[in-house]
């Protein structure tokens, strides 16, 4: 199982990227999605979920309506389209797998881990 997160950069404040996480050797439809970030000296912290289907999504409240989160089950990619960055947006942003079809904040529930794109934002 491999998934691949791209689409990080360096951005202004206020500016927007749309990360990518591209899912290969498992059956990506039935599996549920998460976004995670991990600044420097912190720990990872849930950022956006979404169920198999696409139909369910939830966020943390910092990013509610300026992250997106979607998926594309025919090309096996999960995207998270980020609006109005923050300098506090800043980390390195994984993308995770849940067999259970379902999102959690709880990262020790997710199956298969990406390698992480580095997000930075100056003021």
């Amino acid at each position: 199982v491999q998934l691949q997160a791209s689409g990080g950069g360096l951005v202004q404040a206020g500016d927007s990227l749309r990360l990518s996480c591209a899912a290969s050797g498992l059956t990506f439809s039935s599996y549920g999605m998460g976004w995670f970030r991990q600044a420097p000296g912190k720990e990872r912290e849930f950022v956006a979920g979404i169920n198999w289907s696409g139909g369910s999504t939830y966020y943390r409240d910092s990013v509610k309506g300026r992250f997106t989160i979607s998926r594309d089950n025919a090309k096996n990619t999960v995207y998270l389209q980020m609006n109005s960055l923050k300098p506090e947006d800043a980390a390195v942003y994984y993308c995770a797998a849940d067999a259970t079809g379902r999102y959690t904040v709880q990262l020790r529930r997710y199956n298969y881990w990406g390698q992480g794109t580095l997000v930075t934002v100056s003021s």
